[in-house]
């Protein structure tokens, strides 16, 4: 389904576009469309005044699962963890140590402050990260839009995944140059 509407205090959040992130092989966007797609919302967004939150992730929490049997969790470097500086400054930097971008972060508060009740949700990987996030922004009561050419994945069944079976239920999906006439349609 395409974009219906942008409520007047929408946000951008974009997801983990940072170096320890942004060499991975892209599925089915490269990383590189994807930083280029987030300059043009990042810009967009903040030329219409609104929110632009950029999250990073620190670190994996020290649980066990399959992936990681031990629990050991992990730290990123320092390095790692810098935002891509193409996408400038944001209004909000929120670092994670989980995927999902609201668990123990002040996201929520922030967005409340700012009177945001709709988020456009952007960046890597599809399936984990702004898949979490869509979720739970979904579950705060945000409308949640989720432009699929702006986000990627490392695995393509993870990315397709996300986009047949999981958005439709929490949010309303299009392409980033849908989102933007509709974000020019809609403001002065």
């Amino acid at each position: 389904m395409p974009f219906t509407t942008l409520d007047p205090k929408t946000a951008l959040i974009v997801i983990d576009l940072q170096a320890g992130i942004v060499g991975i092989e892209g599925q089915p966007h490269p990383v590189s469309d994807v930083i280029t797609r987030n300059v043009e919302l990042a810009d967009a967004f903040r030329k219409h005044g609104l929110p632009v939150v950029l999250v990073n992730v620190a670190g994996v929490p020290a649980v066990r699962t399959d992936a990681d049997p031990d629990g050991a969790g992990r730290e990123l470097p320092a390095h790692a963890q810098t935002v891509v500086p193409e996408l400038g400054e944001p209004d909000k930097l929120i670092t994670k140590r989980t995927p999902g971008a609201f668990t123990h972060t002040d996201l929520e508060a922030y967005l409340r402050d700012q009177g945001v009740t709709q988020v456009v949700v952007t960046g890597v990987a599809t399936g984990n990260g702004v898949g979490v996030t869509v979720q739970q922004a979904f579950e705060l009561g945000f409308h949640v839009s989720t432009p699929v050419d702006a986000m990627t994945d490392s695995s393509l069944p993870s990315h397709e995944f996300a986009l047949t079976h999981h958005f439709p239920k929490r949010a309303e999906t299009g392409t980033t140059a849908e989102l933007l006439s509709l974000l020019g349609a809609t403001r002065a």
